[in-house]
């Protein structure tokens, strides 16, 4: 079914030029970007105009589509399309619709669905419109149940965890951090002895934001006392992350090296969004799954009523994966006595 829907979708996509999904669908093949439409008190958001639904909106030669033929075929697009669709990429999409309307007309004329090719890919066609028809109305009512979005939220509790803390970096020479004017370029070496300097004065009770000011090498977070904004995982380099998300409110790490330098981390707090926050991102995160899911239920209940045939002699089964052939053991001969 995932093939299907692609596949049905891909055409459909594909005429909205320049713009790019923000999701996990493959993407459709990127034509030449298109001017950017800024929003502001002088350009508000275009709205569509309410017309007759069988007003011919597109003319193409003798092709023409309705206010209601454009507006199902809106509705039938991915869902991060639609809303641009229906304003301010609505002019946009009816001119890349004319090109491929001007292109089909050129190909009828020159009766190119006439082809067995062409008339092939349209009976395919017609099944993955009408297959996602059904995946449509087998999802239309999906519901997901608080237990299983509860459920979800406890396998991946981490992923919501935030550390709020403050570092110096120490960096040292091959850094992607540039050296400070007037600094040298120390060596690894140097770069660790210098962090273990400093990590022994902050235990011994210097304060960690005049450090941080003076001597970390980060001058974003330097500047503010080595203060990080909050942060969940994924969102630092590893060895950082793994250290920082280790440490307890309070703690000072080791010199942790990174690509950038050594860092030296205070944790200043570990905090978790309860589930009632972040109760719609689960479940948009769920619905794809689910729905995939139940489409996939919907198959295999399907094929046990009414079992496909494949002919075994254009279809064969895949041949079985050979292990490696290992040599015959050798016998050893016996003894002479």
């Amino acid at each position: 079914m995932k093939f299907c829907r692609s596949f049905l979708l891909f055409g459909a996509a594909s005429v909205l030029l320049g713009q790019t999904p923000p999701s996990t669908p493959p993407p459709a093949p990127q034509a030449p970007p298109t001017p950017q439409v800024h929003l502001s008190v002088e350009n508000p958001e275009i709205k569509a105009p309410e017309v007759p639904p069988d007003r011919v909106v597109i003319t193409v030669g003798d092709i023409k589509i309705t206010a209601a033929e454009f507006n199902a075929f809106i509705d039938g697009l991915p869902a991060q399309y639609q809303k641009m669709a229906h304003g301010n990429g609505r002019r946009q999409l009816a001119e890349n619709i004319v090109k491929t309307l001007t292109l089909a007309e050129e190909a009828q004329k020159r009766k190119l669905d006439q082809t067995n090719q062409f008339k092939v890919q349209e009976l395919f066609q017609h099944y993955n419109l009408m297959a996602n028809a059904l995946a449509t109305e087998t999802n239309k009512d999906l519901q997901i149940s608080e237990a299983d979005v509860r459920q979800y939220y406890e396998a991946h509790k981490n992923e919501f965890e935030t550390v709020h803390a403050k570092h110096i970096l120490i960096r040292f020479q091959g850094s992607q951090v540039p050296v400070k004017a007037g600094q040298k370029d120390l060596t690894d070496a140097e770069a660790l002895a210098k962090a273990q300097d400093i990590r022994k004065q902050i235990q011994d009770g210097a304060d960690f934001a005049t450090i941080a000011k003076a001597e970390s090498d980060d001058a974003g977070s330097g500047a503010n006392g080595g203060e990080l904004p909050p942060f969940r995982h994924g969102q630092m380099v590893p060895t950082f992350e793994k250290a920082a998300f280790a440490l307890k409110p309070g703690e000072l790490s080791e010199p942790v090296k990174s690509q950038f330098g050594y860092h030296i981390i205070l944790v200043v707090s570990h905090d978790t969004k309860p589930f009632e926050e972040v109760h719609a991102e689960l479940e948009n995160r769920m619905k794809p799954e689910q729905s995939q899911k139940a489409v996939n239920n919907l198959i295999a209940e399907l094929e046990k009523a009414n079992p496909a045939v494949l002919d075994p002699e254009f279809f064969p089964p895949p041949a079985p994966a050979h292990p490696i052939p290992m040599p015959p053991p050798t016998l050893k001969p016996p003894d002479k006595k």
